[in-house]
């Protein structure tokens, strides 16, 4: 039996995210809660994942993402799921080592056996990653929701975060921009067929890259493009490392020049409009001419995004050379680069 998942949730992929200013309110806390020496990475910045220091020169990582359906097809839904969940070990400069499941499902309104498609989605992306689903938990949910607590591994030198950008460093993105758009305009009914596998396919890719530039020391930040659209993960960077970025907006890569046709037709999803709610005020557009659409494109919410990487000048060669290496040729080129604090945590030029 054919089904939609997607007509079966409000909300889709990392689009469903809390706004990053309303999360801030939710985790404020006035309880003192005592910090293990060995936690590296926790509470104390808006980082992909913890990490816990296992005392023989290597960390564990631990993180987990899910989110309700952004395609229809369930296998398709279980392997663009469990991608997600997996990237923010890459984005930690580690790599995966155990992933186990978080299954909600409306047993009233959806079979198990699409459940199970979901699951064996998720099996194929784990079996790509080199690791095994091995357990979760499930529950009887109003909607369908899925994905995945991955812990990783990763030498303690190599650890990357999203706050230890320095002025100097250039900026690169390893997936281009636009996935949110186009499952809007899938739901609109307007997506044309030529367009219909490519977000699908690019959401599937795995960031294994990012175990490789773990081991860069001249890699010093690094994040993933997820709910918060580009503008939203690079404030992040910028404001835990107190620095302000500038983003080339003709050098940013998207997923196709038709982008802003069906932005024409409002094919905006609602996440755009919360992430520039949340952030719009840390953003200066310069002069262009459609700004409207600028922000709506680097605004838009991704899942299963790729690396934001901030580079040092003297490790350019090499990081390029990686990312050759791992088939990710178009993202060679920087797209902007970190500078001393400004008035604005971000400049478009």
């Amino acid at each position: 039996m054919s089904v939609k998942l997607t007509q079966y949730s409000h909300g889709a992929g990392c689009g469903c995210k809390i706004a990053p200013n309303i999360l801030e309110q939710i985790l404020q806390s006035n309880l003192a809660y005592p910090t293990p020496d060995q936690l590296i990475v926790g509470n104390h910045s808006k980082d992909d994942a913890a990490v816990y220091n296992l005392g023989n020169g290597s960390a564990l990582i631990s993180t987990t993402d899910f989110f309700m359906p952004i395609v229809d097809d369930p296998y398709d839904f279980g392997r663009i799921a469990s991608a997600n969940a997996i990237s923010d070990v890459y984005a930690m400069g580690g790599y995966p080592v155990l992933a186990i499941a978080i299954l909600g499902w409306p047993l009233d309104k959806l079979s198990p056996d699409i459940a199970r498609s979901v699951i064996e989605g998720s099996r194929a992306i784990c079996a790509e990653a080199g690791i095994a689903l091995a357990g979760g938990h499930s529950i009887d949910a109003p909607e369908p929701i899925f994905g995945l607590a991955v812990n990783g591994l990763v030498e303690i030198p190599n650890i990357k975060q999203n706050n230890t950008a320095r002025p100097g460093d250039y900026l690169f993105l390893t997936k281009p921009l636009g996935v949110g758009i186009f499952t809007t305009a899938e739901k609109k009914g307007i997506l044309t067929e030529e367009h219909r596998q490519l977000a699908t396919a690019q959401m599937m890719q795995l960031n294994k890259v990012g175990k490789h530039l773990g081991a860069c020391q001249g890699v010093h930040a690094m994040t993933d493009v997820t709910g918060f659209g580009l503008l939203g993960h690079l404030s992040e960077i910028c404001s835990g490392s107190d620095v302000s970025a500038t983003i080339e907006v003709s050098k940013v890569p998207l997923i196709h020049d038709d982008l802003v046709h069906y932005l024409a037709q409002k094919a905006i999803p609602g996440g755009t409009i919360r992430n520039l709610k949340a952030y719009g005020h840390h953003i200066d557009t310069g002069q262009h001419a459609d700004t409207e659409n600028v922000l709506h494109l680097l605004a838009d919410p991704q899942t299963s995004g790729g690396l934001l990487i901030s580079v040092g000048e003297d490790s350019l060669d090499e990081v390029k050379s990686i990312l050759s290496d791992n088939q990710l040729d178009r993202f060679v080129e920087p797209i902007g680069r970190i500078q001393q604090k400004q008035d604005h945590l971000i400049y478009l030029h």
